[in-house]
């Protein structure tokens, strides 16, 4: 008997952006033949002492609540991939404790991401970035602006390339995930060594763009070329830019189908903050954000 394929697994929670998510998940499922698992954990409301009693009748709210949110996603999957083999699971614990027990049986766990804006990075978005940081797969951030009215999605798969082993794990993913969209694959790499950062290096020799830039692209071939023997379908376009990564990533997210960035660090204060670039394109990206975590 062929093991059980593991599932693409999507967290809802009644919002327009979680069932954007859901679409998502459902395609991704449906294209590569996996099952679909649909999840909503609930728990009491932050502030709520414990031993009021009111506390069952709460919960018994958030569990009818969850028992709807769970059937309108069903209903959505229903449309967009009927047929999907499709679970669901209405959990009682906390959701960022529900979804990290998930993804450790996924293929992939799939996100609505509401967080948009300087103010948003202050206040929203902490149970996702909790599970991109911490979950045991990928995690693809949907947002409130991806797919809205149903369209097909179009444009490269985007993989941002740091020159580093850890970044590997990132680097397979987007190749995987252009060669099943048939999609051109652009690999980023973006440097920003400048004049002033050189000296507070305490380096007062001139800087030389032209070995700059080919340093640049000898990282690009050498983090691509085994991947590339992988998947010689795969059309791949390099972008070696003398910019920012958050600046460079977010300029190509603009037209992308897929942004895919690592995620490095383990355990301790590095992974919480999951790393700047990926932090600020889970919050102003404008395509799906998939964030994938280091080879171990």
């Amino acid at each position: 008997m062929a093991p059980r394929r593991k599932p693409v697994v999507v967290g809802v929670d009644g919002s327009a952006t979680a069932l954007r998510a859901v679409r998502w998940a459902a395609l991704r499922a449906r294209r590569d033949g996996q099952p679909l698992r649909i999840v909503h954990a609930y728990d009491l409301p932050h502030g709520i002492p414990a031993g009021v009693t009111e506390e069952e009748s709460i919960l018994a709210v958030r569990r009818r609540e969850g028992r709807r949110w769970l059937g309108e996603a069903r209903d959505l999957v229903g449309v967009v991939a009927p047929g999907l083999t499709l679970e669901s699971e209405l959990a009682a614990m906390p959701t960022t404790t529900g979804l990290l027990r998930e993804s450790a049986n996924a293929s992939v766990l799939v996100l609505g991401n509401r967080a948009r804006g300087p103010l948003a990075d202050l206040l929203a978005g902490s149970t996702s970035l909790a599970l991109a940081s911490h979950a045991h797969c990928p995690v693809v951030l949907v947002g409130d602006r991806d797919g809205a009215d149903g369209s097909p999605v179009t444009g490269p798969v985007v993989v941002g390339v740091d020159g580093t082993p850890a970044g590997e794990a990132a680097v397979e993913f987007a190749f995987a995930e252009a060669a099943a969209e048939n999609a051109t694959l652009v690999a980023l790499h973006a440097y920003t060594e400048s004049v002033f950062e050189a000296a507070l290096a305490g380096n007062n020799t001139p800087l030389d763009w032209t070995l700059q830039r080919q340093i640049a692209d000898r990282t690009l071939a050498e983090r691509l070329a085994g991947w590339q023997e992988k998947y010689p379908q795969v059309r791949v376009e390099r972008e070696a830019v003398h910019d920012r990564p958050t600046r460079a990533l977010r300029r190509c997210a603009q037209t992308a189908r897929l942004m895919v960035v690592g995620r490095t660090g383990r355990g301790g204060l590095r992974d919480v903050v999951l790393g700047s670039t990926s932090h600020h394109l889970l919050h102003h990206a404008t395509c799906p954000v998939a964030v994938v975590r280091a080879f171990e």
